[in-house]
């Protein structure tokens, strides 16, 4: 049995994580920027270093030690460069670039002793898609922060890994899925004909943790 941290649980992949992790007997410590959804262990702003620091010093008390963590914060906006403003712009870095840092920052001071951290890219990251401008920037600086963290915190035993999905069928990404044309356009770029949905990312990342 294994002790992780979930950050941002309450997210479509989030929620699929702690279901599937805790299935397999793991001890699972939430949290969450709000108690909306669910009801996490620490209600925490994820941007917030020295919150995200906290939070894992409270998950030490309560779970004894922390084997992993996977950070699921995010957020989507489909804008061209030249109608997204510096508001969205930072908007969508901190939901997603920000985070990683703080969870990777965390986990460097309090995993001395190894394990594995899971960050969430995006396959626009490395595909070029329109209207993907900000948020191809932000994730594509996740991918970026994983290869140095890797090879920063390898020495100490701590796996640094992330993954990349593409369309999945969540409430995030309900205002695509739900379109009809948006989402007959996303199907053709699927080699298996359907779209992901948060169980498939779910496995991803319990594998890597």
């Amino acid at each position: 049995m294994a002790n992780i941290i979930v950050i941002a649980a309450a997210s479509g992949i989030g929620q699929a994580t702690v279901i599937g992790l805790r299935a397999a007997g793991h001890q699972v410590f939430t949290t969450a920027r709000s108690t909306d959804k669910i009801t996490p262990d620490a209600v925490v702003d994820a941007t917030d270093f020295d919150a995200v620091d906290a939070a894992f010093a409270q998950a030490i008390t309560a779970m004894g030690s922390i084997d992993g963590v996977v950070n699921c914060a995010g957020s989507l906006l489909l804008k061209s460069a030249h109608l997204t403003t510096q508001q969205q712009y930072q908007s969508v870095i901190d939901a997603s670039l920000t985070t990683a840092f703080a969870t990777v920052r965390a986990a460097g001071k309090h995993m001395g002793s190894g394990g594995s951290v899971v960050l969430i890219s995006s396959a626009a990251a490395m595909a070029g898609l329109a209207n993907h401008d900000a948020i191809a920037a932000a994730k594509a600086g996740i991918l970026g922060l994983t290869l140095s963290a890797a090879a920063t915190y390898a020495p100490q035993n701590l796996r640094v890994n992330a993954v990349a999905p593409g369309l999945t069928e969540t409430p995030l990404t309900a205002s695509i899925t739900g379109n009809a044309s948006a989402r007959t356009f996303s199907l053709a770029m699927h080699a298996l004909g359907r779209l992901g949905t948060p169980d498939d990312v779910a496995r991803a990342i319990t594998f890597l943790l």
